[in-house]
């Protein structure tokens, strides 16, 4: 959430102008989407979501593993509550159904959010386990044999996927140029992988969980990160790491960092007791989806512009980079104030 409330937008500023072929082009070009195959920093924001979407499941879940039907309505609420969300995020209330855009991140997060919690309630580890494996080869066996209507099995590009065919044909509403412009990148198809995505999450949280002493947890999920990744890069070589159609080897490159970086901040947080450096993250994330939503409905520049316009006129060259700055802060200062008076808006 720090990156999509603003900190991708400062370090993009920082790091703007770099040669292309320079360390700071490099980590310049980490802080942008890749334009199709391959994998940056920025890719993971999304996935990381997800996953942490599916590792508080063991926490919030447990308790009903012997009652599963109990929780089923509440799981739903929140998943419906979430594409509820995402649609008013894309605009439905404006009733101009023809242009808009029905998937977005809140409707698979929702989605994923369900389907990982029940499979949870209904499976041990073992069986998420295979569920997971049978997902991610499911949907390489989807565009390694299954051609889309006038093309050819196994074609990952753009204009010719499977993926993109089914948006085009099935969904409502508009594909949008900046989703790719041939399918929705959070389409129906795609939104299958998602899931194993999730499930990753469950599995870390269900070590979490787990009777082992800290520092094995932290071996283990650091361990399984690395797994992660040397399969997940192994099997980009034949089914393309391609975020927009969130490919199997996509699902496995992400959940491998996304299981370091779990590994690397449970070590810091919860084994070494670092907690006062937490507090900036955990301010930001305890109000998550409502600083995502607000931002659709709140001019934070114009507040910045306010508070620190005139810093900015005498910056010079960093007029630009302060008023960025300026909207981190001021959206960070109204989560501080809901996180101070226990205000946690959840679907």
């Amino acid at each position: 959430m720090l990156w999509i409330i603003g900190g991708s937008a400062i370090a993009r500023e920082i790091l703007a102008g770099s040669d292309t072929d320079s360390f700071r082009g490099r980590l310049e070009s980490q802080f942008y989407h890749v334009a199709w195959e391959g994998f940056r920093l920025y890719d993971l924001v999304f996935p990381l979501f997800l996953f942490l979407a599916g590792c508080v499941l063991p926490y919030s879940l447990a308790k009903y593993a012997e009652t599963p039907r109990a929780v089923y309505g509440r799981l739903f609420r929140r998943g419906v509550a979430l594409v509820l969300l995402g649609l008013l995020y894309n605009g439905i209330l404006q009733f101009d159904f023809a242009n808009m855009r029905y998937m977005q991140v809140l409707q698979r997060i929702g989605i994923g959010y369900v389907a990982a919690g029940l499979i949870f309630l209904h499976t041990r580890w073992r069986m998420q386990l295979v569920i997971t494996a049978a997902i991610l080869l499911g949907y390489w066996a989807i565009f390694a044999f299954i051609p889309p209507p006038g093309g050819v099995a196994g074609d990952y590009s753009m204009e010719g996927n499977l993926a993109g065919y089914i948006d085009r044909s099935v969904l409502p509403g508009k594909i949008l140029e900046k989703y790719y412009g041939y399918g929705d990148n959070e389409g129906i198809l795609s939104t299958i992988p998602a899931i194993a995505t999730a499930l990753l999450g469950v599995l870390a949280g269900t070590l979490l969980r787990s009777t082992l002493t800290p520092y094995r947890k932290v071996l283990s999920l650091a361990a399984a990160g690395i797994g992660c990744l040397v399969i997940g890069y192994g099997w980009g070589a034949s089914f393309p790491v391609i975020k927009n159609l969130w490919t199997s080897s996509f699902v496995l490159v992400a959940g491998g960092w996304s299981l370091l970086l779990l590994a690397i901040f449970y070590l810091v947080i919860d084994v070494w007791q670092w907690q006062r450096a937490a507090l900036f993250w955990v301010v930001i994330g305890s109000n998550a989806i409502t600083i995502y939503i607000a931002q659709e409905f709140v001019d934070f520049r114009q507040i910045a512009e306010f508070f620190f316009g005139g810093v900015a006129r005498v910056s010079g060259d960093y007029q630009k980079l302060v008023l960025l700055v300026g909207v981190l802060i001021v959206k960070w200062c109204l989560l501080f104030f809901l996180y101070r008076r226990r205000i946690f808006l959840r679907v």
